[in-house]
């Protein structure tokens, strides 16, 4: 909401990120929009995004906000300094999902998830979108959890189903050393014990047994639902506009560590 604790406008004053989220808005106060780096993103399954990086690439955009933004933004920072060559961020997101049912691998047996379908197709489509313009994967980036960490006997299987989504994401797309950064479900800050720790634990886990694989803490990102925008959602980081910047900007970090 505007005036709130805790949005884009009042972190880039107020916040202890401040400084460093200077650079998404201009000389004149617009919010920056990148050139060099262009986002692909299918809302809501039939609206397509696309463009140069700025805020707005969210599932709020459904309804015509732009208002909102993502891990994307900081993750694509980070990346259009890192490369000379353009970059194509092509994200795909879809709300309240497990990697345990929606987005399940089919190596994992069972009924493969509709969401990794989705997926796959999704990022083909934008691949198809370049025409003749050659292009490399360079890597993947997940951030999900929530869904898992509140299914019981999703936890136990979480770090096998994110080693086989890996290695089905790299065969699928002939990218056998694909690059893979794993975000840490990090809301509300560290947990001594419970659902939330058992998970997080699952999830680096998972990540270790990944070759040319990063896990990337997020925990320091939480910030109190007193300063932020909406403090009964912990499930979205209480929509903290600097968590949300700093868990992008730390995994395309984590991303050029591993591009080097």
């Amino acid at each position: 909401p505007d005036g709130a604790k805790g949005n884009r406008a009042w972190s880039m004053v107020n916040s202890q990120s401040a400084k460093k989220m200077k650079k998404l808005k201009n000389e004149k106060g617009e919010w920056v929009v990148r050139d060099d780096v262009q986002v692909s993103f299918k809302v809501g399954g039939d609206k397509l995004l696309k463009g140069g990086l700025t805020v707005g690439f969210t599932g709020y955009a459904a309804d015509g906000s732009r208002r909102h933004m993502g891990p994307e933004l900081g993750f694509g920072f980070v990346l259009g300094d890192f490369y000379q060559e353009p970059v194509l961020l092509i994200k795909t997101a879809w709300g309240g999902k497990s990697l345990f049912v929606d987005f399940r691998p089919p190596s994992s047996g069972g009924k493969v998830g509709p969401y990794y379908t989705k997926m796959v197709e999704e990022v083909r489509a934008a691949l198809a979108d370049l025409g003749d313009q050659k292009y490399e994967i360079a890597g993947f980036y997940w951030q999900q959890g929530y869904n898992d960490m509140v299914t019981p006997q999703a936890i136990p299987e979480y770090a096998q189903l994110l080693v086989n989504l890996v290695s089905d994401l790299r065969k699928e797309f002939n990218v056998p050393n694909m690059p893979v950064v794993v975000g840490q479900l990090g809301n509300e800050g560290p947990v001594a014990e419970g659902a939330m720790f058992e998970f997080r634990k699952a999830q680096e886990a998972g990540t270790k047994r990944i070759k040319t694989a990063v896990f990337v803490k997020t925990t320091d990102f939480a910030r109190p639902a007193e300063l932020s925008p909406c403090p009964t959602h912990g499930h979205h980081w209480f929509a903290n506009a600097e968590s949300y910047f700093l868990i992008g900007d730390a995994c395309g970090e984590g991303m050029k560590s591993l591009l080097k």
